[in-house]
């Protein structure tokens, strides 16, 4: 938390320099680069997992202590090419550790954590995504916009026995593409409202050309409300609803050993994050 407001801190002391807007962009230039930073909180108000056929279904909120907010932020860095061609680079961490004790059995993929265990939880699954998105000027004020993304999710999550005689560990690399849609009506004196969705939902026959049966969604949708401070910055307060699902049997050989040992998983997941935030341009 106190490097992301360090982070913060900078960016608005840069803005108000009287180079700001110049070291980033020169006005006549054909692209224009922008940094973003949001901080804030989230809050899960689904979120349960399955790993193995016949195991646990893990509700983290009524169980594993995920009924609180928990931190949140960004990072993204734009380029925007003749004043409609944008390349946008985003790393979402997220990764939320709780304790809690069990109070009835529970199996965890093939580690059963019998009633009275104390258990060290982690959910990561933080995030890097590639966007490319057309910008469709419809007036000076009013534009929409479409694209793709490629989204490569980052998973690891980990049940520990605190006395160490059980550990459940399973993590996934995997990239998963998305549809961009966004909108955003500039008013007089610089203020905005933006929308910004990317999602998708798809088999993994579509997703990575698996031959089996395995559902996966995600949808990142958010709200912005946003205006000019100097040259060369924005700030913004933003509203998400960020979640996904992921469902089925998995074929693949096992190759590692954080790989989980049941082939099936069942992940649910839905939060909201409210966030406050700096565009540098």
């Amino acid at each position: 938390m106190m490097k992301a407001l360090l982070v913060m801190s900078i960016l608005v002391l840069f803005s108000f320099s009287a180079g700001a807007q110049t070291i980033l962009n020169n006005t006549d230039s054909w692209y224009m680069f922008s940094l973003e930073y949001e901080l804030g909180f989230i809050k899960l108000f689904h979120h349960t997992l399955q790993i193995g056929e016949g195991t646990t279904e893990f509700d983290y909120i009524s169980r594993g202590g995920q009924e609180i907010l928990f931190p949140f932020q960004r990072f993204t860095a734009s380029v925007t090419l003749f004043d409609h061609h944008t390349f946008r680079f985003l790393y979402q961490p997220f990764r939320i550790e709780t304790k809690t004790r069990v109070y009835e059995d529970i199996t965890i993929d093939d580690v059963t954590f019998p009633a009275g265990t104390n258990l060290d939880l982690v959910y990561g699954f933080p995030f890097y995504r590639v966007s490319y998105i057309y910008d469709f000027r419809i007036t000076d004020s009013f534009s929409l916009g479409a694209g793709l993304a490629l989204q490569m999710r980052n998973a690891s999550i980990i049940f520990e026995d605190r006395d160490g005689t059980g550990l459940s560990v399973s993590q996934n690399l995997g990239p998963v593409p998305a549809v961009v849609l966004t909108g955003t009506y500039i008013f007089p004196g610089g203020f905005y409202l933006a929308a910004d969705v990317t999602g998708l939902y798809a088999s993994s026959a579509i997703i990575n050309g698996a031959d089996f049966e395995f559902e996966g969604s995600i949808l990142d949708a958010s709200l912005r409300a946003g205006f000019p401070l100097a040259a060369g910055i924005e700030s913004f307060l933003n509203l998400r609803f960020f979640g996904g699902s992921a469902k089925g049997t998995s074929e693949n050989d096992d190759r590692l050993w954080s790989e989980s040992v049941g082939d099936y998983t069942a992940n649910y997941i839905a939060t909201v994050t409210i966030t406050m935030g700096f565009v540098l341009k």
